[in-house]
């Protein structure tokens, strides 16, 4: 057994053993470069490198900026405006948290952060209009996958960082994509609604024009962050350290719903946050570096590029690849440990880097809401008070829908801006 084959078993064997995937790449990794000689000296380096990147400090920023946002009440705020705008219409509240999932995805660029803001207002509300309540924690899952395509998305950051295109033009890259997804989750919720009879329209009271000026600060925020990184105002990391200065202006000044003595709750909250992501970003570039050093990088892209005298079977490959890896490991993850591969493969066959991240995201996106890992669902569980299981069971018309865009972005790049040859 060579090292390559070595450092891998190691890694999956971890998994099994329900070890965190930061520890498992961290581990895997430390122990082929000991077993191999190449010098335990080159962990704390390579571990430093990896996240000693300008890119990556959006990613504590956005998730900050979350937090401050979610604890402001602009959450709230939305909901109440688009239950005004759609409520009324029988499937309105299915509706209205399919917006809400793309709306907030705007705003966190995280999956689980989003599941965790809007789930305590949403999945409430449809269980109050006869929803079954596995069917509203699955669909405020589903919506949540959303933050991950639409930006400012925490994935399509570490995506452009690694694969070196612009964090601009990735994020430019998946507003259609994200619409679309959302889209046909609104049509598989509507369909599903009307066919099980669910649903009786609520009305918020009040008039819709205050409603509009109460939501109005929250619902400029992504005006604010992407139209900066677009206009060229600032830098995508900048842009969300300006997303963390709007949201405080919002919640202490303009909502008076954030008083100063609870910033320090939201730093320790969005740093622990900020904690998980990063450290799995540093051991999963230590993990890279192993498996490239030790020839399975090179091993693994050969193989891919014999797979590639048809571009067609070669893609369907590569999507159900990552649809499996999806539903076990997380995005940053991942790509840490594909793209090394991967890279090789779309220059020879001509593809467009910044439209097979979106393909990649999306496939990730519907891996937090597919069994066994989920996390989407675990944490719509927990916040609905649930039994994963019984969420479970009604997801799957929302990964059929999800797969359908999938299918559509994947062999229709123009959806993208990508011109695959």
């Amino acid at each position: 057994m060579n090292l390559g084959e070595v450092l891998l078993g190691l890694f999956l064997a971890l998994l099994l053993l329900r070890v965190p995937v930061a520890a498992a790449l961290g581990a895997a990794a430390v122990a082929v470069i000991a077993l191999g000689g190449l010098g335990l000296q080159v962990v704390s380096f390579n571990f430093q490198a990896g996240i000693a990147k300008f890119p990556l400090l959006a990613i504590p920023f956005f998730i900050l900026a979350g937090v401050v946002m979610d604890r402001a009440g602009i959450a709230e705020r939305i909901v109440r405006l688009l239950l005004a705008l759609v409520g009324g219409w029988r499937p309105g509240a299915a509706l209205a948290t399919v917006l809400a999932g793309m709306l907030w995805g705007a705003i966190s660029g995280s999956g689980p952060a989003t599941v965790a803001a809007l789930g305590g207002i949403l999945i409430p509300m449809m269980i109050r209009q006869g929803y079954a309540p596995g069917f509203a924690a699955g669909l405020m899952a589903a919506s949540a996958e959303l933050s991950i395509i639409i930006p400012p998305s925490i994935a399509l950051i570490v995506y452009a960082t690694l694969a070196g295109t612009s964090v601009a033009q990735q994020f430019w890259a998946g507003i259609l994509p994200g619409v679309l997804v959302g889209g046909l989750l609104a049509l598989a919720a509507v369909l599903v609604v009307r066919a099980r009879g669910w649903g009786r329209g609520e009305v918020v009271p009040g008039s819709r024009w205050r409603l509009v000026a109460e939501a109005f600060p929250g619902l400029l925020t992504p005006v604010i962050i992407l139209g900066g990184i677009y206009g060229g105002v600032f830098t995508p990391t900048e842009a969300a350290a300006v997303g963390v200065f709007w949201g405080l202006l919002v919640g202490m000044l303009f909502y008076r719903s954030l008083r100063p003595g609870e910033l320090r709750g939201l730093l320790v909250e969005a740093g622990v946050s900020s904690a998980v992501v990063m450290a799995i970003v540093a051991w999963a570039g230590l993990f890279a570096w192993a498996a490239d050093t030790v020839g399975l990088v090179g091993r693994a892209t050969e193989h891919l590029l014999r797979l590639g005298s048809n571009p067609l079977i070669l893609m369907g490959l590569l999507n159900f690849l990552w649809l499996v890896m999806g539903t076990l490991l997380d995005a940053v993850s991942i790509y840490y440990l594909i793209l090394p591969v991967l890279l090789p493969v779309m220059a020879h066959m001509g593809w467009d880097p910044v439209w097979m991240g979106i393909v990649m995201t999306v496939n990730m996106a519907i891996g937090q809401i597919t069994p066994p890992v989920a996390v989407n669902l675990f944490v719509s569980a927990r916040v609905s008070g649930l039994p994963i299981e019984q969420i479970w069971r009604e997801i799957w018309p929302f990964v059929l829908a999800s797969a359908l865009g999938l299918g559509l972005l994947a062999y229709w790049p123009y959806l993208t801006g990508g011109w695959g040859r």
